[in-house]
């Protein structure tokens, strides 16, 4: 009895050593990513700076939306595999063959469009437009290794893997920084080197697959024992069997909630320097895209928090801890409302010049702006705290409808020109979609708990832990 006892003990601090390097690469990710906005924002003109962030933000959509779903299925597939102590070849190839049918779907797509994505979106264009193809293309590949790593538990791999990505990208506007490289396509090859570069942590993996003493060695008896939990963790409103056969049908709920949570957090933090490059031009949206950095970079780092914060608040409801569960909430929301008054502060007082030190001088940054996007930050950290909540208590399809909502309601906001001044209608929108999506998990939250909720060291809560890890960039 003590052996299995200490079995389930052991198992839950490797996990949770892992879970904290996952956390930390995050973090890392994010900071690193800031880099290189502000490498190229300094090193580049308006417009040329511009069309770099209208290009990261086209390829950060398109990659949510067709990369990230087979990721899910592959990383839920193989941990179930392993859990069962069974071969996960088959489930590993099928996907592979689905995401290489993706990418080369997107590839043919992008090709019959050309001209409306190289002359519309990118200003005519021709070296963005294949950088843009080329990304979303290699993100496959990377997708494909994510979900694979975090299928077979291997979180440590999974944080070098985007940690190295966000290095790669880096790389290249500092090439122009300190005078080896020069001019924008070399500042855009970061976005296609990135996913491309990374790919040096997949070789480990595989060859790591088969070692005796290796993780999967150690999944496979992880799972053994939790064979009797495999009823258990199907038994949420929003979830699904889980089972052996590797289908798109399969899991599909799930994944599909996950996927909605995903893409209306992309058009929240994206759809904004897409649409106003479309009506202003590119510089246009390279300065929106600026401002909504005030938003973007505290999210980037706040990931860390995130997901870490999903296995915490899981484990505490499974445990029957309601106490510990809300009072880890409240903490976290006051937090938030702490770090948000002092960036409000900073901004009031100097985050114009704040701005132009981070991104160069080419831009005039208003108070009001920085101070509208501060409170809708703020605001948005809440929802994503509230949002790990509701999906620690089961409610993951209607935590999606929340976030579908207000995604919808910002973009329609931003289309219409009930405001002249499309940075200002971007910035409420902001605001008010955050200050919506807040209220509509702050209601979901504290309603009623679904039965069974997310199962500790079950794949929903991999799954559902890695989505929040993903939610900042590819």
């Amino acid at each position: 009895m003590e052996a299995s006892g200490s079995a389930p003990k052991s198992e839950a601090a490797s996990y949770g050593r892992r879970a904290s390097l996952l956390s930390i690469g995050v973090g890392l990710t994010g900071l690193i990513t800031y880099l290189y906005f502000a490498l190229a924002s300094h090193n580049l003109s308006k417009e040329e700076y511009g069309q770099i962030a209208v290009l990261w933000s086209a390829v950060f959509i398109t990659v949510s939306v067709l990369q990230r779903p087979v990721e899910q299925l592959l990383s839920r597939t193989v941990s179930d595999h392993i859990a069962h102590g069974s071969p996960y070849s088959h489930p590993a190839k099928t996907a592979a063959l689905i995401q290489l049918g993706v990418s080369l779907g997107f590839v043919a797509l992008a090709l019959i469009l050309r001209s409306p994505i190289q002359d519309d979106l990118l200003d005519g264009n021709e070296f963005l437009y294949w950088v843009g193809v080329g990304a979303v293309a290699a993100y496959g590949a990377s997708y494909y290794a994510r979900g694979f790593l975090a299928g077979s538990h291997r979180l440590t791999l999974y944080a070098l893997l985007i940690v190295s990505e966000a290095v790669s990208r880096s790389a290249f506007p500092l090439a122009v920084a300190v005078g080896i490289a020069s001019g924008q396509d070399v500042v855009a090859l970061g976005i296609i080197a990135a996913p491309t570069l990374s790919l040096i942590v997949v070789p480990l993996a595989f060859l790591r697959r088969g070692a005796a003493g290796g993780e999967d060695a150690a999944g496979e008896g992880q799972g053994s024992s939790r064979e009797g939990d495999e009823g258990a963790h199907a038994t949420t409103d929003e979830g699904d069997g889980e089972g052996l056969e590797f289908t798109l049908a399969h899991g599909g709920g799930f994944a599909a909630a996950v996927f909605l949570i995903m893409l209306s957090e992309q058009a929240l933090l994206n759809a904004g320097p897409l649409l106003v490059n479309a009506t202003a031009g590119a510089a246009a949206a390279g300065f929106i895209f600026n401002v909504l950095m005030v938003a973007r970079a505290p999210l980037q780092l706040f990931q860390a928090v995130s997901t870490s914060l999903l296995p915490q608040l899981t484990r505490l409801r499974a445990e029957g801890g309601e106490t510990d569960f809300r009072s880890l909430i409240r903490v976290t929301l006051l937090g938030i409302a702490g770090f948000a008054s002092v960036v409000a502060v900073a901004m009031l007082i100097a985050g114009p010049e704040l701005m132009k030190i981070a991104f160069g001088g080419k831009f005039t940054y208003e108070r009001v702006d920085l101070l509208i996007v501060t409170a809708g930050m703020g605001l948005y950290l809440c929802a994503a705290t509230l949002n790990q909540a509701a999906l620690a208590q089961g409610k993951v399809r209607r935590a999606a409808a929340c976030w579908l909502g207000s995604a919808v309601l910002f973009v329609g906001w931003t289309l219409a020109p009930i405001v002249p001044d499309e940075f200002l209608r971007v910035e409420i929108g902001y605001l008010a979609a955050a200050a919506l999506l807040c209220a509509l998990l702050y209601l979901l939250y504290r309603g009623p708990v679904v039965a069974g909720g997310v199962t500790p060291g079950s794949t929903d809560e991999m799954e559902l832990q890695l989505a929040s890890a993903d939610e900042g960039g590819p």
